[in-house]
């Protein structure tokens, strides 16, 4: 069991979550259950914050990257943090908006923007938009010139750094389908261009590295070559960025083979990164600029647990174990796709010794429908409540209908009271869109 996320084992062993027995909330909600811990996730956001706040003079600001988990609760909970958000999609924004937050806090991204998202975005007088290509910049300027507003926008710029990381989650790679790359000068060309739009005004650039790192010397190294770049852009256009964005990146623990960081360690990344920023600044004769940072998983991922029944169980002699559960690839997409690892415990007693080693089968018609591969686990029998640790991020934010199974609930867990923050889906919600034409009837 993760050490670090409010987990603890209660005397009759009974996992317990935010003050809450994970029996218990099975029994009440149902399974596949997403729980997400409250506590954890205001602590990781004032983490941010208040390294922002005290070792960088609060010249900046703690962005939380919605694609982690999405809904009008964390939107909410962000909020009274007192922290900003960044969107990915019209949903997103809506989501955020409809949530009550605050538009000058939030920042629009995505490589291929809809048209009807860039509008959405200007209407709702977002704070910044994130440029990604100058057919963009294009459409965004003509926008801004139909509603007579100006847009404050960055430019997404690919370092090429090359974080130590699964390779479909680095983003910062010279081969990438995000930002411009400084090393084949696609970079200033942009920005040369961009500043010759009226309606929408450049304040600096954005970066990100990729996911789930853990080395501190990958985030100082994109601020320096950042800085660097912000210099070379002075030298040869004249502007002089006053906002830099670092993205977010920070791992978390899921077994292991990661370190268990506590919140003093992601506090250790983020100064680390501010450092840098300092002294290339005086290096290079440039003013301090305003930094946004956009952690996500690291915010919400140790604060969640999706709990299971156990169905069918299946032993292959000499070749594999199979525990199979209510749940699968289409509300625990991440084995499929990246072949994510997760440590797992039996939720009515986290303390068993492990004696053997099992795959987390999926309910899902697809061989590589598994939860988890590997996990070690103690004797489990039909019926028994398996919680999966670590699935507070990309896991109900990546959840689909495949074979026309419901996305589950997700509760919020905070002093022993738990409150529905998504519902879960019934068959109604499946069919709600279909339509059958009338020559079909």
């Amino acid at each position: 069991m993760n050490e670090r996320a409010t987990l603890k084992a209660a005397e009759n062993g009974h996992l317990m979550i935010g003050g809450c027995d994970a029996t218990e909330l099975a029994r009440q909600f149902g399974t596949p259950l997403y729980v997400f811990d409250e506590a954890y996730i205001r602590s990781m956001m004032r983490t941010y914050k208040n390294t922002i706040d005290n070792f960088y003079g609060g010249n900046g600001k703690v962005l939380y990257a919605s694609k982690a988990f999405s809904c009008e609760a964390v939107y909410r909970i962000a909020q009274q943090e007192k922290i900003g958000c960044d969107a990915v999609s019209g949903g997103e924004l809506y989501t955020a908006l409809k949530a009550g937050f605050n538009p000058e806090n939030i920042y629009v991204h995505g490589n291929n923007k809809l048209f009807c998202e860039l509008e959405e975005a200007v209407e709702a007088d977002v704070g910044g938009i994130v440029l990604d290509s100058i057919s963009e910049a294009q459409a965004l300027d003509g926008i801004c010139r139909d509603r007579k507003k100006v847009q404050n926008v960055l430019i997404r710029i690919n370092p090429g750094i090359e974080a130590h990381t699964h390779a479909f989650v680095q983003t910062a790679r010279t081969d990438s389908k995000f930002g411009f790359s400084i090393s084949d000068g696609s970079a200033l060309e942009i920005i040369k261009g961009v500043l010759a739009l009226k309606n929408i005004s450049l304040k600096g650039f954005h970066c990100h590295i990729g996911s789930q790192i853990f080395e501190k010397q990958s985030f100082v190294l994109a601020a320096e070559k950042m800085m660097n770049f912000i210099k070379h852009v002075k030298d040869e256009t004249g502007f002089v960025a006053d906002t830099l964005n670092m993205g977010g990146g920070f791992g978390i623990y899921y077994t292991d083979d990661d370190p268990k960081l506590r919140e003093e360690d992601y506090a250790a990344y983020l100064m680390a990164l501010i450092g840098s920023i300092k002294s290339k600044s005086e290096e290079l004769n440039l003013p301090e600029p305003y930094l946004l940072i956009e952690p996500g998983r690291s915010i919400v991922g140790e604060s969640g647990i999706t709990l299971y029944t156990v169905g069918t169980i299946k032993d292959i002699p000499g070749i594999k174990k199979y525990v199979a559960v209510d749940g699968g690839m289409f509300e625990a997409p991440r084995y499929a796709l990246y072949q994510s690892k997760y440590c797992a415990a039996r939720a009515d007693d986290v303390n068993a010794p492990c004696t053997q080693i099992v795959s987390i089968a999926g309910k899902c018609c697809e061989s590589g429908d598994l939860v988890a591969a590997d996990v070690k686990l103690p004797e489990v029998r039909k019926g028994d409540i398996l919680a999966v640790f670590s699935t507070g991020a990309y896991h109900y934010s990546m959840a689909s209908n495949y074979n026309r199974n419901f996305v589950p609930a997700a509760v919020l867990v905070s002093d022993g009271k738990a409150d529905i923050i998504v519902k879960r889906q019934n068959y109604e919600d499946i069919v709600r869109n279909d339509v059958i034409p009338e020559r079909l009837k």
